[in-house]
């Protein structure tokens, strides 16, 4: 993003406008979000043994199901007809689909939710190996791709994610801004 786009970002958080992403930004963001999560947070911490007992154990796929995908969303290009997830988060999930729909007429860039895999350079399991995490628009807001000096990925999006009590990895890891987890 420009200076500019953070800027804008910044009056809207409470930041101090400058321009200049670092900590203060950082904890504003956080913290604007946060005030948007539910008080009653529905979902687990990300310690393994809080995941196991909420969402069962890691790729376990009878715990999934095959959500309709609620509004226009494309994955390389192809229309995205479901979205396999836990089904714990599908309806949160399909809520904040829509709610992102509304934003633009262009379609959500899907990238991925179930994947029964371990975490990036890690051993434990994934969010995505419980069907609880999902990653949209991975070309702009890749992986170790800083929030949001390089990546994209529209604040807007954010409080979509937020107003379910899902994290949204850009604004509190400072990167990865494609992935968003119910934890």
């Amino acid at each position: 993003m420009n200076q500019e786009q953070i800027k804008a970002i910044q009056r809207k958080i409470g930041a101090v406008p400058d321009g200049f992403w670092g900590p203060r930004s950082t904890a504003a963001v956080q913290s604007y979000l946060r005030a948007l999560m539910p008080q009653s947070n529905p979902w687990p911490g990300t310690q393994q043994e809080s995941l196991a007992k909420f969402y069962g154990a890691a790729g376990d796929e009878s715990k999934l199901v095959n959500l309709p995908a609620p509004c226009l969303m494309t994955y390389e290009g192809v229309k995205v007809k479901t979205i396999r997830c836990h089904n714990r988060v599908a309806e949160s999930l399909e809520r904040i689909l829509v709610a992102i729909s509304k934003l633009s007429p262009d379609p959500i860039v899907y990238d991925g939710c179930y994947n029964n895999r371990p975490m990036r350079g890690g051993s434990l399991p994934s969010l995505h190996a419980r069907g609880a995490a999902i990653d949209l628009w991975a070309d702009q807001n890749g992986n170790h791709v800083h929030w949001p000096t390089v990546a994209t990925m529209p604040l807007e999006v954010m409080e979509c994610f937020a107003r379910e009590a899902w994290v949204p990895a850009g604004a509190f890891w400072g990167r990865d801004a494609m992935h968003f987890q119910a934890t």
